[in-house]
């Protein structure tokens, strides 16, 4: 069931995407050469704490038979889809591309977001692929609207980044958020069949969705590690991520994550 949510709990996803857009400053300004993703996640959990909020993924997921995601933020460089964990060996170099994913929870309520960033000067084609993967988020985003159904943001992402000539993940998605980190529904950026094109959830004022496009230079396809958590690209090339947390209202769609 796709939950709706009241003014109350929106203004309250606002503060949470507060947290995150200062977050995300700071992120950018310490990714450089030579800095560990351990030191990154070190930044951006103590500025979540010192709002007085919870970084999400520390310790999300947790079973009997599983450990937590031990980290407050997933830094994925290179080949790395999502899920990287934070390492003081894991140092960026110059070429390197990184997705940090941060999410922070306040209020009762959740906000989430990603970025991927360029580290000193990565090739041409490496490049094209970051920026199509965040204009693949913004052209998702306009099609956020009520009366729309979710596979026009699933295609608006499949549609610009085929025709970049770039791969579309299948296995991981955007999601509904609020109570809860992920809610129904899956926001998928491909379109599983065009038939199925008119036939998805039609959106209305009140959801509020997490957008993700995930975007590779080679296959679609993905690959855990053994640590249960870091998923790469099965061929090993590189990816980049982006996403935003957005409400659907009457008319454009609010953006409570954007930089």
């Amino acid at each position: 069931m796709i939950r709706l949510k009241s003014a109350s709990q929106i203004e309250k996803i606002r503060q949470a995407g507060k947290i995150l857009r200062a977050a995300g400053l700071e992120a950018t300004k310490a990714a450089r050469v030579g800095i560990s993703t351990y030191e990154l996640n070190k930044i951006i959990e103590d500025y979540i704490i010192s709002q007085q909020a919870t970084p999400t993924f520390k310790n999300y997921g947790a079973t009997d038979h599983r450990k937590g995601f031990p980290a407050a933020i997933c830094a994925s460089p290179r080949n790395i889809l999502v899920h990287g964990i934070p390492s003081k060996s894991r140092i960026l170099k110059n070429g390197d591309i990184v997705s940090l994913d941060v999410g922070t929870y306040i209020n009762g309520v959740y906000g989430d977001t990603a970025a991927t960033f360029v580290v000193g000067k990565c090739s041409d084609e490496e490049k094209k692929l970051v920026d199509t993967t965040e204009k693949c988020l913004y052209e998702a985003i306009k099609f956020a609207k009520a009366g729309n159904n979710i596979y026009d943001i699933s295609y608006a992402v499949q549609s610009l980044a085929e025709s970049n000539g770039f791969s579309v993940v299948r296995d991981y998605t955007g999601h509904g958020i609020g109570r809860n980190l992920h809610e129904e529904p899956y926001v998928l950026n491909y379109v599983p069949s065009l038939k199925l094109r008119r036939f998805g959830p039609k959106l209305k004022k009140g959801y509020v969705f997490a957008i993700e496009p995930m975007l590779n230079l080679g296959t679609y396809k993905t690959q855990v590690l053994p640590d249960e958590w870091t998923v790469i690209t099965k061929d090993k090339k590189k990816s980049a991520h982006f996403e935003h947390t957005v409400v659907i209202t009457e008319n454009e769609p609010i953006v409570l994550t954007k930089v």
